[in-house]
């Protein structure tokens, strides 16, 4: 096992040498990264030619702390394409610096990952969604950047992108385009929304004056997690889609005397697993079909 310290593993040293360590051992190159939210490391099941590694025994990789998140990094074949996900994530909350908390989607960058696929457990603001409605993200609100915790402060090297990026269009047109497609097919339309993300850095729920104020704002739902590995996806030059499983409503009325609790949450995330998981493998059996514009050139993009 590799020791843990308490130093900046965002430079391009550290993550050369931690994607050094996992090429060596193992044969695939994933295309597509899929990070699994609270309770969704299901997602991961039905992938063949499975290889696992714990992520404590990865070199400078953080460990997951929180129920819900396996903390395991699974390589594999899904519909024929090179696959790697992350059987839970990191958070602000579990006192990891935001350069920890995105160093696995550097990782996938120099591995040679194109395209990221974030889902995340959120609590609906929306006064139209309901709990089970799978929101595909549109755009995030980053509340933790405005505060200044963001996951680009600091030197910026150029090697993974540019010190200014454009995050107008973080999440990808042509995959949520693709994404509702594929819903209305398997008949998922009546529970899948398109809406805007909001981040809050936790780990306690909203107060009903905090969730009021979001909702003004123009957040659809909140929740901790998602927007820095987007961010920092952006920032390498990486196609995002993002999934978020609302599994409650947040609180907005003061008579209200329902509480939300992390294993309601779980539950949720469990009975929508497999329609999460029917809608991630169409949809990387099909994600050769998007068409993706750079520098001004149409061209088919196969991951």
């Amino acid at each position: 096992m590799h020791t843990k310290e308490n130093t900046c593993c965002c430079s391009f040293d550290y993550c050369e040498l931690t994607t050094e360590w996992l090429l060596s051992r193992t044969r695939q190159r994933p295309k597509i990264a899929i990070v699994c939210g609270s309770g969704l490391g299901l997602l991961a099941d039905n992938v063949s030619n499975k290889q696992t590694f714990s992520y404590e025994d990865i070199p400078n990789f953080p460990v997951s702390t929180v129920p819900g998140h396996e903390g395991c990094l699974v390589f594999g074949q899904m519909k024929g394409k090179s696959c790697v996900f992350m059987q839970g994530r990191f958070h602000l909350y579990e006192g990891y610096s935001l350069c920890k908390v995105t160093f696995p989607v550097r990782i996938f960058k120099l591995m040679g990952v194109e395209t990221i696929i974030v889902t995340n457990a959120s609590g609906g603001l929306c006064q139209d969604f309901k709990v089970g409605d799978i929101m595909v993200i549109k755009d995030h609100i980053n509340l933790p950047g405005f505060a200044g915790q963001h996951p680009l402060c600091g030197p910026n090297d150029e090697r993974f992108g540019i010190r200014f990026p454009c995050m107008s269009d973080a999440y990808s047109k042509d995959l949520r385009k693709l994404t509702l497609d594929i819903t209305a097919e398997l008949g998922y339309s009546n529970f899948v929304r398109e809406g805007v993300y909001c981040m809050v850095s936790g780990p306690n729920f909203e107060t009903i004056a905090e969730a009021r104020m979001l909702q003004i704002l123009g957040s659809d739902s909140v929740g901790m997690s998602t927007v820095p590995e987007v961010t920092v996806a952006k920032h390498c030059g990486l196609r995002v889609l993002g999934l978020s499983l609302i599994t409650n409503k947040v609180s907005l009325d003061y008579s209200c005397e329902e509480k939300v609790n992390h294993e309601e949450v779980l539950q949720i995330s469990k009975m929508r697993a497999e329609m999460l998981q029917n809608l991630l493998i169409t949809f990387i059996a099909r994600s050769h079909q998007v068409e993706t514009i750079n520098n001004n050139c149409i061209y088919t993009n196969a991951v």
